[in-house]
């Protein structure tokens, strides 16, 4: 039987990547619904490739485009737009699988549908569990679903966890902690003092892997580590103190998990996705993704440091915000992701995006995250305040593109 997919956030780099694996395999795997923003064009492209039933967009004015395009090629594919259609392709009976691949906070509302859908999750946006971390958890056990993770790091701690029947008993098997690698970025060896002038053009450019703007960001701060730190609470049911973060330049050993005999098990790869996204697609079993088998030889050295919370001030704050609990880490993505908007539209420096996720987590009283109700008010209390103080920020900066604070 194949596997049908429904793809959230299909024109971003994972979903070009899981598009690759299933092209590879259509035997096993087909495309019920892929979903974009407003990148019209390469969705008519993928629909006339992979015929979905339906296709969503943002807007109208895409969805109207969309249509139009893919009506004049002969393709069926039905277009909507809108969030309340992304929840609907996310939960639909006729799909099993949903890939959830959209970046940010416009990723939990669809994610959770899934997941109260009883759907198998391949979860590549990690923002649904730094938001709604046990609101979300719940909603996978309670409905029965799976989650399986696609995050390079996750993935590999999956991976190297304990074989056992049920994935949940992920603190049985003498597990003592997991480590989850970092490359450190485009400025792992850059002075501190010179971050200041950092520009986006140079903040996108990730020296290992191919990602979208806004994650290469994350990585150049460190954030989307720090992020990564809080979905690992989440999945893996281990507390902060047991998750430790590595810088190691290679991006070979994706993540491993240290026991209580003093092992440590590895997973190892090339830096491409496609591995991760084809090993969560044919779980239990192990398909063809297309990546270059690595070779040790000819890497030769792996290198190891720890990281530096004065040239990554990002990580720390994650680390702070998953140990006050409540809200916190959902004000913390929130306050990034209006910071990091600001940094690429150059209306605030590289540093101050730290700032002002650090002076929104002291300003917002860190309330209970029992309900959903809560979280989402967090976030858009979280927003206003960011907004706020990036206006200040640019007004206080000089010049019309301040490039620093």
């Amino acid at each position: 039987m194949q596997t049908r997919l429904t793809l959230l956030g299909s024109t971003g780099s994972i979903g070009d990547s899981t598009l690759d694996v299933v092209a590879r395999h259509p035997d096993r795997f087909s495309v019920y619904a892929l979903t974009a923003h407003r990148n019209g064009d390469k969705l008519v492209a993928q629909c006339l490739k992979f015929q979905p039933e339906v296709a969503v967009v943002g807007d109208a004015e895409t969805a109207a485009q969309v249509a139009a395009a893919l009506r004049a090629q002969g393709c069926k594919t039905e277009v909507a737009h809108g969030p309340e259609a992304l929840v609907e392709v996310a939960r639909a009976a006729q799909c099993d699988t949903v890939v959830a691949a959209i970046v940010g906070a416009a990723g939990l509302a669809p994610t959770l549908a899934a997941a109260r859908a009883g759907k198998r999750i391949l979860l590549a946006n990690k923002e649904a569990l730094v938001m709604s971390g046990q609101i979300f958890m719940d909603a996978v056990h309670d409905n029965g679903a799976i989650l399986l993770p696609v995050d390079s790091e996750h993935n590999a701690v999956f991976q190297c966890l304990p074989p056992c029947a049920d994935k949940e008993a992920k603190l049985h098997g003498g597990v003592s902690k997991i480590i989850l690698t970092a490359s450190g970025g485009p400025f792992r060896t850059r002075e501190p003092a010179t971050l200041v002038n950092v520009t986006p053009e140079e903040a996108v450019k990730h020296p290992n892997w191919a990602m979208g703007r806004k994650i290469s960001v994350d990585s150049a701060t460190m954030m989307n580590k720090g992020l990564e730190v809080i979905e690992a609470h989440w999945l893996f049911n281990l507390p902060g103190s047991r998750i430790e973060v590595l810088i190691h330049p290679q991006s070979v050993i994706h993540s491993m998990v240290s026991y209580a005999d003093g092992s440590v098990l590895a997973q190892l790869g090339n830096p491409d996705m496609r591995t991760p996204i084809a090993h969560a697609l044919a779980y239990p079993d192990r398909v063809d993704s297309g990546v270059t088998p690595l070779d040790l030889a000819q890497i030769a050295t792996l290198t190891f440091e720890k990281p530096d919370f004065t040239r990554f001030p990002c990580l720390a704050l994650a680390i702070a915000a998953l140990d006050a609990g409540g809200i916190a880490s959902a004000a913390l993505n929130a306050a990034n992701e209006i910071a990091v908007e600001a940094f690429l539209d150059r209306r605030i420096g590289f540093m101050a995006i730290g700032d002002v996720v650090d002076r929104v987590l002291n300003a917002l009283p860190n309330t209970s995250a029992a309900t959903l109700a809560h979280v989402l008010a967090a976030d858009a209390d979280a927003r206003r305040l960011a907004s706020r103080f990036v206006a200040e920020l640019t007004a206080s900066a000089p010049g019309a593109e301040p490039i620093a604070h």
